[in-house]
């Protein structure tokens, strides 16, 4: 059985493409790709293709910096999240989605996580006048979707894999648990972890929440300044976001981060400047929003970490065809 603890070592790239085991993900990667785009727009979604660059991109987080690139004599960033982008389309487009490259140089140490990539996928869905819970139902349809598809069309190839479709009966049986952030800190520290209030669930404490579960579920209402400004703090009770993130079981952590979005000029300006940041840096975003963002909810959706957690891959190198791990020099 794979260890999702115990990441297996990198091979050179000619050798890992060659592989079986490759070819076989690659396939599956291919339905979890149809499903979504056929369930997503089947329910009015329409896709865009996101930006690659841009002024400014997500403001990040758990250390993970960003990318410049010379834009003929502008400092423009690599995409590290297009959420902004996703809020800014919303005027034309009131229910969309990308599939999303995405690059975050992450701190050194997640090269061994087994979840983390330099260069890697999301599948971002924004969706206009919407609540927190519809993009949660949204997110929770859409991985039963995938999940159910993949089982249905190629069943052969996650056998062939190593996964028991058992695996996830409880999932297909649907009904998704909710807990606080509150509630996961103080189950954390119950079990000897030290989890940070403040914070946001950190790896080591995601893997031993998702190891207690048979299905996945949902960890609601992160305390505010653990995400990003773009988050919509909740007007019922200050100091709480309206977010969420979706963590798989069997130990596979995070697939899924989203929240309802701040879309006030005056509160986005006051959140960046709690963040830290200077609002000036932001500025085609603050237009756009001192015109009239819609309010909104949406989610991104990590396309390897799904194929991970489908397959049963120790390492997310191991579901990519060109794999590069924070701070290894690679092809």
């Amino acid at each position: 059985m794979n260890d999702p603890a115990n990441p297996a070592p990198i091979p050179p790239l000619g050798e890992h493409l060659a592989s079986p085991t490759t070819r076989d993900i690659m396939l599956v990667q291919q339905e979890v790709l149809a499903a979504t785009r056929d369930h997503l727009r089947g329910q009015g979604f329409v896709e865009l293709l996101p930006p690659l660059t841009g002024p400014v991109t997500d403001p990040g987080g758990r250390g993970a910096k960003q990318l410049d690139v010379d834009f003929y004599g502008h400092r423009y960033k690599l995409m590290t999240s297009a959420i902004l982008y996703k809020q800014a389309s919303l005027r034309g487009f009131p229910k969309l989605f990308y599939i999303a490259p995405n690059v975050r140089a992450e701190p050194l140490e997640t090269a061994s996580t087994g979840r983390h990539l330099f260069e890697f996928h999301q599948i971002d869905v924004e969706i206009a006048g919407a609540t927190r819970d519809d993009a949660m139902r949204v997110a929770e349809r859409l991985l039963t979707h995938v999940v159910a598809h993949v089982l249905d069309r190629v069943p052969e190839l996650l056998t062939g894999l190593g996964r028991d479709p058992v695996f996830f009966k409880e999932l297909l049986a649907g009904g998704f648990g909710i807990r606080t952030h509150a509630d996961a800190v103080d189950t954390l520290r119950g079990m000897g972890h030290d989890q940070d209030a403040g914070a946001e669930i950190d790896w080591e404490g995601e893997a031993m929440l998702s190891h207690k579960a048979d299905r996945p579920f949902f960890v609601t209402d992160y305390p505010k300044g653990s995400r990003g400004f773009y988050d919509r703090e909740d007007p019922e009770h200050p100091g709480v976001l309206r977010n969420f993130d979706l963590l798989a079981h069997g130990g596979y952590g995070e697939l899924v981060s989203g929240s309802e979005r701040q879309a006030d000029y005056a509160a986005i300006v006051t959140g960046i400047r709690e963040s830290g940041e200077n609002p000036a840096k932001y500025g085609w975003y603050l237009k756009e929003a001192r015109e009239g963002i819609p309010a909104s909810a949406g989610f991104g959706m990590g396309l390897q970490r799904v194929l991970r957690y489908l397959t049963g891959m120790d390492s997310l190198w191991q579901v990519t065809a060109y794999p590069k791990l924070p701070g290894v020099v690679s092809a």
